[in-house]
C-alpha cells in the first residue's frame, strides 16, 4: 500500500489523538452504559488503523492498550449481568488478541512487498545498465582520449624551446575538463545503479532529464535517432526520489529508440519534453517508431507485458510503479502520423513516496 510520507508526518499527531479519543470513547461506551454486547470488539478497529504508522510496536501498544481497557472496564461495570459481561470480555479480548496478531502479519507482508519492489526496480535499473554499457564506455573514452592527447600536448609545449607555458597551462586545463566530463558520466552510472533507500528531495525536472539524456547519447547515435528537447524553463520543483525518476525517464528514452531501431525507412526523431500547468508537470517522450494497437495501448504497462522480441516486460511496470508511488499517472498514446507517446505526469504540490520504495 502506498502512502505520502510527507502527510503521514502532518497526520500523525491527530492520527494518534484520534486513536486515544476512539479508545477513551469505546471505553466509556463499555463501561457506563448497559449495551449488553461486546462493545469492546471496536478495539478492533483502533488496532487495524495503527497499522498506517508503520511500526510493529505501536500495533502492539495499541493491542495490548485494548486489552488492558477491556479488563478494566470489566471491573469497573457497575451494572448487567456478570456472566454475560464475562463472556463478552473474553470473547473482546481474543478479537484484540487475533487482530493485534493479523495487523502485525498485515506489516510484514507490506514490508516484504515492498522490499521485492525496490529488489525489482533495481534490477530493472542495472538491466538497463548493462545494455547502456557499450554507449557508457564510449562516452568515458571520449574525455578519456582527449587527457591523453591534452597531456601530451603539454609535454611538447614544455619541452620545448623555450618552454610555451602559456600553451601549457591551456592543455592542462583541457586535461582537467575532460577529467571532469568523465567522472560526471561514472557519477551518472553509479548514482543509477546504487542500492539506497528512497529519498524525498527538491528536483529539478530539466536538470534530472539532462542527465539521462546525457547517458543516453551514444545510444541514440547507434540506433541513429535524432533527439530533440522541448523543456520548460520555468518548471515547479516537485518532491521525489531523483534516482527513482532518472530510472523512468531512461526506460522511456531508450525504449523509443530501440522502437526506431529496427526501422527500414523513414525519420527517426525523437522528441522529450517537459511542461507544467501550475498544477502538476508532464515529461512526454514521443518517438516516431512503431504505433501500437489500442489493444496493445492498454496492456502496456502490465508486468510480463512487452511489445519487444525478448523483453522481460518489466521497464514499464515498475516505472508506472514508480510514478503512481509519487502520486502521479503514466500514459500512452500513439504520435500521428507514426510512433507513440509515452510520458507521466507528477503533482507539483501533495507528492506522494512510497514507504519502502519502489
Amino acid at each position: 500500500m502506498r502512502r505520502d510520507r510527507e502527510r503521514m508526518r502532518i497526520e500523525r499527531p491527530w492520527l494518534w489523538l484520534g486513536l486515544i479519543a476512539a479508545m477513551a470513547a469505546i471505553f466509556l461506551a463499555d463501561t457506563f452504559t448497559s449495551l449488553e454486547i461486546a462493545v469492546a470488539v471496536l478495539y478492533v478497529a483502533v488496532i487495524l488503523i495503527s497499522v498506517r504508522f508503520d511500526r510493529p510496536a505501536v500495533v502492539v501498544s495499541f493491542g495490548a492498550g485494548s486489552a488492558v481497557l477491556t479488563v478494566l472496564s470489566y471491573l469497573l461495570t457497575p451494572r448487567g449481568i456478570q456472566e454475560t459481561g464475562l463472556a463478552n470480555g473474553a470473547l473482546s479480548l481474543i478479537a484484540i488478541g487475533a487482530t493485534t496478531y493479523l495487523a502485525l502479519r498485515i506489516g510484514e507482508a507490506e514490508a516484504r512487498i515492498r522490499q521485492t519492489q525496490a529488489e525489482l526496480a533495481h534490477m530493472a535499473r542495472v538491466t538497463t545498465m548493462g545494455e547502456l554499457a557499450a554507449s557508457i564506455a564510449h562516452e568515458v573514452s571520449q574525455p578519456l582520449a582527449g587527457i591523453a592527447a591534452s597531456g601530451h600536448a603539454a609535454l611538447r609545449w614544455l619541452a620545448a624551446t623555450p618552454p610555451d607555458t602559456g600553451e601549457a597551462k591551456r592543455a592542462l586545463q583541457r586535461v582537467v575538463a575532460d577529467a571532469d566530463r568523465a567522472g560526471e558520466v561514472i557519477g551518472r552510472v553509479r548514482n543509477l545503479v546504487a542500492k539506497a533507500p528512497p529519498s524525498r528531495d527538491r528536483l529539478d525536472m530539466v536538470a534530472l532529464i539532462e542527465e539521462v539524456l546525457a547517458l543516453t547519447r551514444g545510444e541514440l547515435r547507434r540506433h541513429r535517432v535524432m533527439l530533440q528537447t522541448d523543456l520548460a524553463d520555468d518548471l515547479p520543483q516537485p518532491l521525489g526520489d531523483k534516482v527513482q525518476l532518472q530510472q523512468v525517464v531512461l526506460n522511456l528514452v531508450i525504449n523509443a529508440a530501440e522502437a526506431m531501431g529496427g526501422l527500414e525507412t523513414g525519420p527517426r526523431d525523437l522528441l522529450v519534453g517537459a511542461a507544467s500547468d501550475g498544477g502538476a508537470i508532464t515529461v512526454s517522450v514521443r518517438d516516431t517508431g512503431v504505433s501500437l494497437a489500442p489493444a496493445a495501448i492498454e496492456q502496456v504497462f502490465e508486468a510480463f507485458h512487452s511489445t519487444k522480441p525478448g523483453g522481460m516486460g518489466m521497464g514499464l511496470a515498475i516505472s508506472r510503479s514508480i510514478v503512481e508511488a509519487h502520486g502521479g499517472t503514466v500514459y500512452a498514446a500513439v504520435n500521428h502520423p507514426r510512433g507513440m507517446v509515452f510520458g507521466f505526469t507528477l503533482p507539483v504540490a501533495g507528492t506522494t513516496l512510497d514507504r519502502q520504495h519502489g
